[in-house]
C-alpha cells in the first residue's frame, strides 16, 4: 500500500478536528444541527488553513447516511467514499487550470442532473478568484437560481479578486492563520502517533517558519523525518530551514547598539562567506531587534524567546535609547525585498545608517527633512533645471551662494556654478535616476550619508565619500558605470566619476568655495 503524505494522512475528518478555525466550524455545526444549510459558501483565507478540508467535511455532513445533521459519521459508505475521493456527487474543480467560460458552461449543464447516490451534489471550486470575468459571470447565473440538490463551496486565498456579485450570493467564512500554539499541538500529536522524537523548541521553530499554514508545517515535519529519521534535533531543523545560528544575529545587534560598524560588517560578511541565506539572516535580525524594542517598551509578555535570550535583550535595552532601537528596526525591517543577488550591501548600508548622528542624517539625501526643495517666498526664480555642460564664465558673488542645508528652502545659485548646483540638488540627481538603475547597489550607495560631489574636472565628476567602504563599493566597475549613468542623466551629457575619501567635512574648503574659489586639483587620500 502506498503511504500517504502527512497532510493527507492527518487531515481532519470532522469539524471538531479542524485546527484553529472555531469561528467557522461552530457556525457550520449550528447550521447542520438546525438543517439550515446554504446553497453557496465562500471560504477565504491563507493557504494551508483548512478551507478545502472543511469543504469536504461539510460535503460529508450533508450527505451522511447515518446522521445527515451535525458531524459526519465517517463510517457509512458515502462518508468513506467522500473521504477517499471517489464519490461521484462531490466534484472538486481547480479554477486555476479550469478558468475559462467553456468549463463553467459545462458545469452549468451538469448541475441540472440529480445526484447519483448522495442527497446533495457538492461542487468544491478551489482558487475561484482565478476564473475569468466571463466564467465568473456564467457561474453567477447558477448561483442566483441553483437547483435544490446543489451546494457550492468556493475557496480562495484572494477574496478581493472575486466578483462582488458572486460574493453577495455566498455565505462568507474567513479562515485565519493558525496560531503557533495550535500548530505545535497538532505536530505533537502527529509525532506521538508516528513515533517521532523531536524537541519542543524544534517543533516551535517549525510552527514559526510555517507562518500560520498547518499544511506547510506538516510537510516540513515529514521532510525532516524523511531525511533525519525518527530523531530530530533543533540544530537539524535550523539547518533545514537555512537559519544561520542565533549567535551571529545577536552579535550584529550588539554591534548596532555599540555603533561598531567595522565589527558589524565583518560579522555580516562572515555569514555571507559561509554561504548562508541572507534573507533568513535578516528575518532573524529583525525578530531579535523587535524583541529588543518590546523589552524597551515594557512589553516582555509579547516575546517568544528563551529566558537566556530575554536576559541578554534586557542588558542591551539598558544600554540603548528607544529612538536608537526604533531606528534599527525600521532600517532592517525595510530590507526584506531589497536584496539583489544576495548582496550584503543593503545590510551593510542599514548598519552604517544606524550609526549616523542626527547631524549626519541631515546631510543624507535619504532623510526627508522637508517635502522637496522649495523656493523661498521672496524668491521669484524658477526651479533649478539640470545644468548644461559649460565652463564658468564668471565667479559668483559670495552673497549669492547659499549654504547647502536641506532643512530650509534653498535659493538657486547663480548660473555658472555647476558643481554647487549639483550639490544643492543632489537629492534630485537620485530621484531623477533612470528606472533601470533604481534597484541597484550603486544608487543605494549614492543615497548614503557622507556622499557628495565636490568638483568637476572637464567631463569628470569628483565624488567625496566619508566612509572608505562606500568608496570601494562605488569604484567597482559595474557600480561606477551605473553612477556615471545616473549623474549623466541629470547633467544631460555623458560623464565620468572619480572617487576620493574625505573623512571629515572640510568647512574651510566650503567657505573658500562660497567666496569664489575653484578646485583645480584633488589629492587622493
Amino acid at each position: 500500500m502506498v503511504s500517504q503524505v502527512f497532510y493527507r494522512k492527518w487531515r481532519p475528518q470532522t469539524l471538531a478536528e479542524v485546527v484553529g478555525q472555531e469561528q467557522v466550524t461552530q457556525t457550520l455545526r449550528n447550521a447542520l444541527d438546525s438543517g439550515r444549510v446554504s446553497h453557496a459558501y465562500l471560504f477565504c483565507g491563507p493557504r494551508g488553513t483548512g478551507k478545502t478540508t472543511t469543504g469536504r467535511i461539510l460535503a460529508k455532513a450533508v450527505n451522511c447516511l447515518t446522521n445527515g445533521k451535525g458531524e459526519p459519521c465517517n463510517t457509512c459508505p458515502l462518508c468513506q467514499a467522500i473521504s477517499e475521493g471517489r464519490a461521484l456527487d462531490v466534484i472538486e474543480i481547480d479554477a486555476a487550470s479550469n478558468r475559462g467560460i467553456d468549463e463553467i458552461r459545462d458545469l452549468r449543464e451538469k448541475v441540472n442532473y440529480a445526484p447519483n447516490q448522495a442527497r446533495y451534489k457538492v461542487y468544491i471550486i478551489d482558487e475561484v478568484h482565478m476564473l475569468t470575468k466571463e466564467a465568473s459571470n456564467a457561474l453567477l447565473k447558477t448561483l442566483e437560481e441553483p437547483p435544490p440538490h446543489i451546494i457550492f463551496i468556493l475557496a480562495t486565498t484572494e477574496a478581493h479578486k472575486v466578483l462582488p456579485t458572486v460574493l453577495s450570493r455566498c455565505q462568507r467564512f474567513d479562515f485565519r492563520r493558525i496560531s503557533q500554539i495550535d500548530i505545535v499541538s497538532k505536530l505533537t500529536r502527529i509525532c506521538s502517533q508516528e513515533g517521532i522524537h523531536m524537541e519542543s523548541e524544534a517543533l516551535r521553530l517549525i510552527a514559526k517558519s510555517a507562518t500560520g499554514s498547518l499544511r506547510d508545517a506538516e510537510n516540513l515535519l515529514e521532510q525532516l523525518t524523511t531525511y533525519y529519521g525518527a530523531e530530530v534535533g533543533l540544530q537539524q531543523v535550523q539547518a533545514t530551514l537555512g537559519i544561520t545560528g542565533d549567535w551571529r544575529v545577536k552579535e550584529v545587534v550588539k554591534h548596532i547598539i555599540n555603533n561598531d560598524i567595522s565589527a558589524g560588517i565583518m560579522t555580516i560578511n562572515s555569514v555571507n562567506n559561509d554561504g548562508l541565506d541572507l534573507r533568513q539572516f535578516n528575518r532573524g535580525l529583525v525578530e531579535y531587534l523587535r524583541g529588543l524594542l518590546l523589552i524597551k517598551t515594557g512589553s516582555d509578555e509579547a516575546i517568544d524567546f528563551t529566558a537566556e535570550d530575554i536576559a541578554e535583550l534586557k542588558a542591551l535595552a539598558a544600554k540603548a535609547s528607544l529612538a536608537q532601537i526604533l531606528k534599527a528596526v525600521k532600517l532592517f525591517g525595510q530590507l526584506e525585498l531589497s536584496f539583489d543577488n544576495y548582496s550584503t550591501l543593503p545590510l551593510e548600508l542599514a548598519l552604517v545608517d544606524c550609526a549616523l548622528t542626527p547631524e549626519e542624517e541631515k546631510e543624507s539625501p535619504t532623510i526627508e527633512a522637508e517635502p522637496e526643495f522649495r523656493q523661498p517666498v521672496e524668491a521669484a526664480t524658477p526651479p533649478v533645471a539640470p545644468p548644461q555642460p559649460k565652463q564658468p564664465t564668471a565667479e559668483p558673488e559670495p552673497t549669492n551662494v547659499p549654504t547647502p542645508t536641506p532643512e530650509v528652502a534653498i535659493t538657486p545659485p547663480e548660473p555658472g556654478s555647476e558643481i554647487e548646483q549639483m550639490r544643492l540638488n543632489w537629492r534630485q540627481v537620485i530621484e531623477q535616476a533612470p528606472e533601470n538603475t533604481k534597484r541597484t547597489p550603486a544608487i543605494a550607495i549614492l543615497r548614503s550619508a557622507g556622499v557628495k560631489p565636490v568638483a568637476i574636472e572637464d567631463d569628470t565628476i569628483v565624488l567625496a565619500f566619508r566612509y572608505p567602504y562606500h568608496k570601494e563599493q562605488i569604484e567597482k566597475p559595474e557600480n561606477q558605470q551605473i553612477a556615471e549613468k545616473i549623474i549623466g542623466n541629470f547633467l544631460g551629457h555623458p560623464c565620468h566619476v572619480r572617487c576620493i575619501y574625505e573623512p571629515e567635512d572640510d568647512h574651510l574648503l566650503r567657505a573658500a568655495l562660497k567666496m569664489g574659489a575653484q578646485i583645480i586639483d584633488v589629492e587622493e587620500k
